[in-house]
């Protein structure tokens, strides 16, 4: 329980990073946070803990009380926000393009996908976010070297970066919380997250 996710807000109330129960109270007690509740109202560390706790699957005991776990927290003095850089990486060019081969457009686990270079790579195409897409096996192989006008393919839509929220790596698919939904609602391992090489 205390190394599952809260929202970390700056102090206009963005997201900008996601901690731990066990670190997000450690900012509570020392000052540098405040708890933010279903009603956006913010606690400090006295006021939190003395905030029953009516689900006791949503709390975690202390020596003489329960606590009840923040899923939001603000930083009290950050004004700041992430960078919105994108890497360009495979799990973020699998999470623009939902997973789905972007030639025959079916959803596949990233186990049986790859990346395709629309123009290949042999024809003078670069690797960038405007000509990589994610491609099934069977469509891959189809394509070859060619590009999908030569091959008889046409692809899905056209690749391009993203534009996700500043908030870096959530996306509305991928928030854990209700808590989360009012303060993600602007958003529509080393091998996913590797930033690839632009040429």
């Amino acid at each position: 329980m205390l190394s599952s996710s809260v929202l970390v807000l700056n102090r206009s109330y963005l997201p900008v990073h996601v901690t731990s129960v066990k670190r997000a109270l450690i900012l509570l007690y020392q000052g540098i946070a405040r708890a933010v509740d279903e009603n956006y109202r913010t606690f400090n560390f006295e006021s939190w803990k003395d905030l029953a706790a009516a689900d006791i699957s949503k709390s975690i005991g202390l020596v003489d009380r329960a606590i009840r776990i923040p899923r939001v927290i603000i930083l009290i003095n950050y004004d700041k926000l992430p960078k919105r850089h994108i890497k360009f990486s495979r799990a973020n060019i699998f999470l623009r393009d939902r997973n789905r081969c972007q030639y025959c457009g079916n959803e596949f686990k990233k186990s049986e996908l790859n990346l395709d270079h629309v123009i290949p790579r042999t024809r003078g195409g670069i690797s960038s976010w405007d000509n990589v897409v994610c491609s099934c096996i069977p469509c891959n192989r189809q394509k070859g070297g060619r590009t999908p006008e030569e091959a008889g393919m046409k692809l899905i839509k056209k690749p391009r970066k993203p534009e996700w929220s500043p908030y870096y790596h959530i996306s509305i698919n991928n928030i854990l919380y209700k808590e989360w939904m009012p303060f993600l609602s602007l958003v529509d391992n080393a091998y996913w997250n590797v930033e690839l090489e632009e040429s």
